[in-house]
């Protein structure tokens, strides 16, 4: 059996891929940013990559990676939830709350 041949494997590696991205859209945005900053494709990025990472573990049964990457997705959501009400508010032309 081939290293390709398993689609779960595939699926996992994509999302392993996505999920790994995330810092290199991270270090450009930075770079372009000449500070450090975190970019919206991070966070989608984020939410995309450790969902296709939890169907993965769910389907090798490994609760060790179940719990990590729930508890992960959880915060991914929390900060893109976040950044979305806050370019909501910026584009409504009040300040965001957020100091």
């Amino acid at each position: 059996m081939g290293i390709f041949s398993n689609g779960w494997l595939v699926f996992g590696l994509l999302g392993q891929i996505i999920f790994t991205a995330r810092f290199l859209f991270q270090w450009l945005y930075s770079e372009y940013k000449r500070h450090s900053a975190f970019p919206m494709a991070f966070w989608y990025a984020s939410v995309l990559g450790g969902l296709i990472l939890l169907c993965y573990a769910c389907h090798k049964e490994d609760p060790v990676f179940m719990v990590g990457q729930t508890g992960g997705l959880l915060i991914y959501l929390r900060n893109l939830q976040l950044r979305l009400r806050e370019k909501k508010e910026h584009a409504r032309g009040s300040a965001p709350s957020v100091p």
